[in-house]
């Protein structure tokens, strides 16, 4: 025998193979002769073995370290592996359960996997079915664990905390979502085109509980209108030209979960009557059919206009009106939440830093004070854009001016509320609601520039410090020594 040092490479290599996360099978049996040869072959396969001979001992072993796959007689004494089985699905949803059984007792088997059991095997076991069968049990746990991964994100990118703002109004509607989300209410969600109507609808459908049941989102504006019939109730094989076989429309696909009706104000008389119908009742029949059909659906609305004044016009159903403007959240326009605007850039900068991998690390004082003389008529879509094109085209770390996008750079200051840029054009609303933004930004303007003491600040703008108070808490103006530089 050689006594020769094993080379660095060799080293390395048995290092890494050490070093690398086996799959971890659990078996479990009372038969010894089956553990062990079982266990042997499946050592030899590289994967890592543990056996149990009871549901205790697999249990204990499970709560110690969870397996990948767990491999498991159904006729075990004591507790059986079907009681195995409705623990692992309960506590351990992506382990993978195979069951073993007897040729006799296929029928048993069947039933392991309507409990949810992936596979079975038959006795005596085939090296070469072990194999197939735990390679393709493998492939399902990777499979489920990538779809909780997906959910998860999917759940972080809708969720409350992608609406970004501090604005008063803005904390508002936070409260408003939390306040909805678990009860079953239709929710109208009113605002200009861009101001994040969207995400809000899908904040409430992940802090309710259907987050697991499908969200299914219908632009009206964007099907024609003697589409939007078929495209949300479906229809039957010949009910018009083109319907060349059975559809089920999005109602059927969003069964359980919620569906989010964008631009409802553009929908026609006609749909109108048939959607009042399903939020009253629950109730529709797909185009061309006579079976009406149960509508399990939360319904959530959005309209880029007044409906209040589509109504008075005629154009919008006022029983329709009536009945979706239960609760309504109003999304205040970008121009309106300046102080939100820093706050949003760098949100959406982290977004495309990561995706980029750029070394962008914030904005500069005049690039900041570009985007907030900005009228932004595409309100936060239109802001997400502009930083997305900044970051890609940015040759430093920081963003200036000269990064974003033409149109911001026009130093027109950015319109107040019931001024829009175009002079030409009016914004109905009261005198109160259009007063509310600059006495915002007065107060604000004159805190920071006295350090936010109430005191002298009361004393500068003539009022008393009470009044200053009840106005602070109003517009959600608080001393933040991090954002203020204190």
């Amino acid at each position: 025998m050689s006594n020769t040092a094993p080379s660095a490479t060799a080293t390395q290599s048995a290092t890494r193979v050490a070093e690398k996360t086996l799959d971890r099978i659990l078996l479990v049996d009372d038969d010894t002769i089956i553990l062990d040869s079982l266990s042997e072959f499946l050592r030899l396969e590289r994967y890592e073995v543990q056996t149990a001979k009871s549901v205790e001992e697999a249990l204990a072993t499970l709560a110690r370290q969870p397996a990948h796959i767990v491999i498991t007689d159904v006729n075990i004494p004591g507790a059986d592996g079907f009681e195995l089985l409705r623990t692992i699905r309960d506590r351990w949803p992506d382990i993978v359960s195979i069951v073993i059984t007897a040729y006799g007792t296929i029928e048993s088997a069947v039933e392991a996997i309507k409990m949810g059991a992936y596979d079975y095997l038959t006795k005596p076991l085939a090296d070469d079915e072990v194999r197939l069968v735990v390679q393709r049990a493998l492939q399902q746990q990777s499979l489920l664990r990538e779809n909780r991964t997906l959910k998860q994100q999917l759940g972080m990118r809708y969720s409350l905390e992608n609406v970004v703002g501090h604005d008063y109004r803005m904390l508002k509607i936070f409260d408003l979502v939390e306040t909805v989300a678990e009860t079953k209410t239709t929710v109208l969600i009113s605002g200009e085109s861009g101001t994040g109507k969207s995400l809000v609808a899908r904040a409430i459908h992940q802090r309710s509980d259907r987050a697991n049941k499908p969200f299914i989102e219908v632009s009206c504006g964007a099907i024609p209108e003697s589409l939007l019939e078929s495209e949300l109730f479906g229809h039957t094989k010949g009910s018009f030209t083109g319907a060349v076989a059975d559809k089920d429309g999005k109602f059927k696909a969003a069964e359980g979960g919620t569906i989010f009706l964008d631009e409802i104000n553009s929908a026609s008389p006609g749909f109108q009557v048939k959607l009042l119908r399903v939020l009253q009742e629950k109730k529709y029949e797909p185009v061309g059919s006579n079976k009406t059909a149960t509508a399990d659906v939360r319904v959530i609305l959005a309209s880029n206009v007044d409906l209040k004044r589509e109504v008075e016009a005629g154009r919008f159903r006022q029983d329709l009106y009536y009945r979706i403007n239960v609760v309504t959240i109003p999304m205040p326009p970008l121009v309106e939440r300046l102080g939100d605007i820093p706050l949003l850039a760098e949100h959406f900068l982290a977004k495309y830093r990561a995706e980029t991998k750029k070394e962008v690390h914030g904005f500069t004082p005049e690039a900041i004070n570009a985007l907030q003389r900005y009228h932004w008529p595409g309100n936060v879509r239109e802001l997400e854009n502009a930083v997305e094109r900044a970051v890609v085209l940015s040759k430093s770390r920081q963003i200036a001016p000269e990064d974003l996008p033409a149109s911001v750079l026009d130093d027109r200051p950015a319109s107040a509320p019931g001024a829009p840029a175009d002079p030409g054009v009016y914004k109905p609303m009261s005198l109160k609601d259009a007063l509310e933004d600059p006495e915002r930004r007065i107060i604000e303007a004159a805190l920071r520039a006295n350090n936010w003491n109430r005191q002298t600040t009361a004393a500068v703008l003539d009022i008393n410090r009470t009044t200053l108070y009840k106005k602070m808490k109003h517009f959600g103006l608080e001393f933040d020594p991090v954002r203020d530089g204190k």
